[in-house]
């Protein structure tokens, strides 16, 4: 692979995938789209970009895979309506121009249990957005499923995760791996090996293969 092109690269997720490319060697350029700058990098490209108004005719839309890791919570959007047109809309609207463009490959970061029947809002928007991006045409298709993700003190307050992510780690011993935690690095890995592998078709990673990945990109 030599153009990896990257969505939500300023979050937990999409921060730790972003070094992890800009690290690798078969990764010669990463095209970060974001609102904000990115600190410069020889191999990284830092379009700056509305998700609300993305330009279709951008030459940067091709490349030869795509992961998303853009996202929000229903706290930040401030509806249920803003909380899907970020997750959902904003990813597939992304997804679909980098398709037009040519670039074969999608790598999403999803949610374990996600279903566009669920009654929840997060898992059924997550499934909804599953659903969308498997008919898009790509000719390889990854979902990445973690249970509660752990990146570590946030810059914004998030009292339920916390008391969350207390409870994954004081009882990880009686979890099933499948529940446990996951380490953000862990969930970036899986999703740079997903976009460098490319399988044809459509692939899921549930939690419990990310639990098996090597012991430093585990929950503690």
């Amino acid at each position: 692979m030599s153009t990896l092109l990257l969505l939500g690269a300023t979050g937990q997720v999409g921060h730790q995938l972003l070094n992890a490319a800009l690290a690798h060697p078969a990764v010669t350029q990463v095209v970060a789209p974001t609102r904000r700058p990115l600190a410069a990098h020889p191999k990284l490209m830092n379009p700056k970009v509305d998700f609300s108004d993305l330009p279709e005719r951008a030459a940067w839309w091709t490349a030869d895979a795509a992961c998303s890791a853009l996202g929000t919570t229903l706290r930040q959007a401030g509806s249920a309506e803003a909380f899907e047109a970020i997750d959902r809309g904003h990813v597939l609207a992304a997804a679909r121009l980098t398709r037009a463009a040519g670039t074969p490959c999608f790598v999403n970061n999803s949610s374990m249990g996600a279903n566009p029947r669920a009654r929840g809002l997060y898992l059924r928007v997550k499934g909804l957005l599953e659903q969308d991006l498997d008919g898009l045409g790509f000719v390889s298709v990854c979902h990445v499923r973690p249970s509660l993700l752990d990146g570590g003190p946030r810059p914004d307050s998030r009292p339920g995760e916390r008391i969350g992510l207390w409870l994954a780690h004081a009882l990880a011993p009686l979890i099933p791996a499948r529940y446990q935690a996951i380490k953000t690095e862990a969930v970036a890995q899986a999703m740079l090996q997903a976009a460098l592998a490319a399988r044809p078709g459509v692939q899921m990673i549930e939690s419990d293969a990310l639990q098996r990945l090597p012991q430093a990109s585990r929950a503690p």
